[in-house]
């Protein structure tokens, strides 16, 4: 055996280890599996090219900004996929790094589906629990990540819109009598960022509610294109301050795709100026 072959060898060893933990590793969200999943908590995800289905272990995808770049605000991604799958290219990780690019921490969820073929999981009950955990977590992990613990936000697109909406109507300040710490915490997002999301006829608003980001395209189907319009009146009727976005050359589904050269592929600049300007994001963070 060579020198040449066994230092290329060695080489090869250290960069696959160092290339390996720049990438970013699911965090379960409950150490001993989901409650009403435990049985299949061992159980693997299965995946069609960027989507991913068959989730028994819903956890998160850390997107950590560099201390430099950090501003101390985090944003949860919540994919849509009709709940039958998770879209996690468009809807999800390339997001989710964008963020962290510009100094925003970032955590994709993986979430169990309840319309997926088989499922017994539901929407108000399995989904919205793992919504909620996501939130307790970040929020727990606050100080160990570099967030502030009041401005943690949660973003979703489509179905992932609806978890966002009723995560902002339904919140909790937490049980002080668990024994679970991160049951402890609160389940309030600071803000939300509803991006062509499902069910609006199903949103209530209320005063006192966090501040609300809307974006989609005019070219949707009715129930979001004109019920979007009528959510965003009710915020700015209950006084939650309220940003709408609507793109006249889009459907639904743009996301955010890396390559876009579309106005409304350029929603996450307006996202976050939207954040500078309600004072969710400091201007230091603007580079």
């Amino acid at each position: 055996m060579s020198r040449i072959w066994i230092f290329g060898l060695v080489i090869g060893v250290v960069f696959t280890q160092l290339s390996g933990a720049e990438l970013p590793s699911k965090i379960p969200l409950w150490p001993h599996g989901a409650p009403g999943s435990e049985g299949r908590q061992d159980e693997p995800e299965k995946s069609k090219g960027s989507n991913v289905f068959n989730v028994h272990n819903p956890s998160i995808t850390p997107y950590l900004p560099t201390k430099e770049n950090a501003t101390g605000t985090a944003v949860i991604i919540a994919p849509g996929g009709g709940h039958r799958v998770l879209c996690l290219g468009h809807e999800g990780d390339d997001l989710g790094q964008w963020f962290a690019d510009h100094g925003i921490a970032a955590f994709v969820m993986r979430y169990r589906l309840c319309r997926e073929e088989g499922s017994t999981y539901t929407l108000k009950g399995h989904a919205m629990d793992d919504t909620r955990r996501t939130i307790r977590t970040v929020r727990f992990r606050a100080t160990e990540w570099g967030i502030d613990p009041n401005r943690i936000g949660i973003l979703g697109f489509s179905a992932g819109g609806e978890l966002a909406a009723y995560a902002a109507m339904e919140s909790d300040n937490g049980n002080s009598n668990a024994s679970d710490p991160i049951e402890r915490m609160s389940s309030r997002p600071d803000f939300q960022g509803l991006i062509y999301p499902g069910k609006s006829d199903t949103f209530t608003v209320s005063e006192g509610m966090p501040p609300v980001f809307i974006a989609y395209g005019y070219n949707d189907r009715p129930d979001i294109s004109i019920g979007m319009a009528k959510v965003y009146l009710n915020y700015k009727e209950a006084g939650v301050p309220a940003e709408l976005h609507i793109y006249a050359n889009a459907g639904h589904g743009f996301g955010y795709r890396k390559e876009t050269t579309s106005a409304a592929g350029d929603w996450p600049k307006r996202f976050r100026e939207w954040l500078i300007d309600s004072q969710l994001l400091t201007e230091a963070g603007r580079k």
